[in-house]
């Protein structure tokens, strides 16, 4: 969360430091164009004012002409900033340039009028050329604007007395007019630069904040789908393997003619397929236990040793497994209890399908600030080393310790196993508490069975 507000605080800061510098491009642009709309109308009405005759009309067309186009250029270009997907004219600006560029020196040929639309088309050649070809062709225009009030004030007859004061105007005006729009015009493009690089910088920022985002998910869709693997894994798979073993097994007491003995199978598949259904539901709920519900973990475990027996004496396997509690309980965390009781559905259901045992024995031991548990069994026992990489098997099986590994690490506790061959196996698992007990329901004790 402080990331995330961190980068929402970036994403503000550089949105309204771009914000401000958006309002004064804004600003720049619009009295750029409105200057050059209204030096070209004062130009038109001066025109106009003095008759209009013979190639008036041509000039005339040719102001018109050079409104036309450069208002197609600003709309296009404005159209193409507010929505990105439209026309880019930025590829053709060039030739804008330079047919506003020709109109204007055809005008300035015609009338002196119109040679004051130099200084906006000074900003224009800063804004869309490169600064090598900028300078000088504002330098060129600078020229074209002495030239002309010199040719259109009489400046090709005789020298007059004076001639030279009245002429200095003519080119001082058009020099401190150029040099004050090359000073702006470059203030116009760093401000321009700094502009877009934060509205780039914007923009990426919000790239990443999305892939962000979307990586989140894709973790939180994968922890997800990796904790309903390993619920279904300790309940409802083992419960619908019981249920298909009991099935066989009644299955073939019906063709012996032992009807008591199927009928007691029956009933284990009965209270399999009950408690698997409630194990479903509880997926749609809070994906708790059923055998936690209204029941302390002590309950639980009490039941799954019973159940533990019955199903094995059904096999005619005679395993006997009892519930050790030791230390004084204290109240467990959801979490814990949860995986605890998993725990030991697990280990009991492997020592049930491999241990060959006899005896299985679950301790459930309160050690202050920690909670173990240990499942003892006296069966054939295995060499821990030997245990293969965690993978899956072709039938779907093979998640029971990889599972069992994940829910104890989710924790921040630790599992052991102790084995050898013919020697037993001891499942050790120790969870830390710290301050997650204190807040836990009122505990339910429970004494040695």
């Amino acid at each position: 969360m402080e990331q995330a507000g961190t980068h929402l605080a970036d994403s503000r800061e550089i949105s309204a430091e771009s914000t401000g510098a958006a309002v004064i491009l804004r600003v720049l642009r619009v009295s750029l164009h409105v200057g050059f709309a209204v030096l070209l109308l004062v130009a038109v009405i001066r025109l106009l004012a003095g008759g209009v005759a013979g190639t008036g009309w041509i000039t005339l067309l040719l102001a018109l002409l050079l409104a036309t186009v450069y208002l197609a250029g600003t709309v296009l270009e404005k159209r193409h900033a507010a929505h990105h997907a439209r026309f880019d004219p930025r590829p053709y600006s060039g030739w804008w340039l330079a047919g506003v560029s020709v109109l204007w020196l055809l005008l300035v040929l015609a009338s002196a009028d119109f040679v004051w639309l130099a200084f906006p088309l000074f900003f224009l050649q800063l804004h869309v050329l490169r600064r090598r070809l900028a300078l000088p062709a504002i330098a060129l225009s600078t020229l074209v604007v002495i030239a002309a009030l010199w040719f259109h004030n009489g400046g090709a007859g005789p020298p007059v007395p004076g001639g030279a004061a009245l002429q200095l105007p003519m080119v001082l005006g058009p020099l401190f007019g150029a040099a004050f729009a090359v000073v702006t015009g470059l203030a116009y493009r760093a401000l321009f630069l700094e502009a877009e690089n934060q509205r780039l910088a914007a923009q990426e920022l919000r790239r990443t904040r999305a892939e962000l985002a979307r990586t989140q998910h894709n973790a939180g869709t994968l922890a997800e789908r990796t904790r309903l693997a390993r619920e279904i894994h300790d309940t409802l798979a083992q419960g619908l393997s019981s249920i298909v073993l009991m099935g066989r097994a009644a299955e073939k007491a019906l063709d012996d003619g032992d009807t008591a003995v199927a009928r007691d199978r029956l009933r284990i598949v009965r209270d399999t397929a009950a408690a698997n259904l409630a194990e479903a539901r509880n997926f749609v709920r809070a994906l708790q236990s059923p055998d936690l519900e209204g029941g302390s973990l002590v309950a639980g475990l009490q039941r799954l040793c019973a159940q533990t027996e019955a199903q094995s004496a059904a096999h005619g396997a005679g395993l006997h497994c009892r519930l050790d509690v030791e230390g004084v309980p204290v109240p467990l965390p959801g979490t814990h209890q949860t995986a605890l009781l998993r725990a030991a559905q697990s280990s009991l259901a492997n020592v049930r399908a491999h241990a060959q045992a006899s005896t299985a024995v679950v301790t459930l031991s309160f050690l202050g600030p920690d909670v173990a548990m240990d499942i003892y069994d006296d069966g054939t026992g295995f060499d821990p080393a030997a245990l293969p990489a965690p993978a899956a098997r072709p039938d779907g099986s093979g998640y029971g310790l990889t599972s069992l590994r994940d829910r104890v690490a989710a924790l921040h506790g630790r599992l052991d196993i102790e084995s050898a061959p013919g020697e037993g196996t001891v499942v050790a698992i120790r969870l830390p508490l710290g301050e997650a007990a204190g807040s836990a329901p009122a505990p339910a004790t429970g004494d040695r069975t």
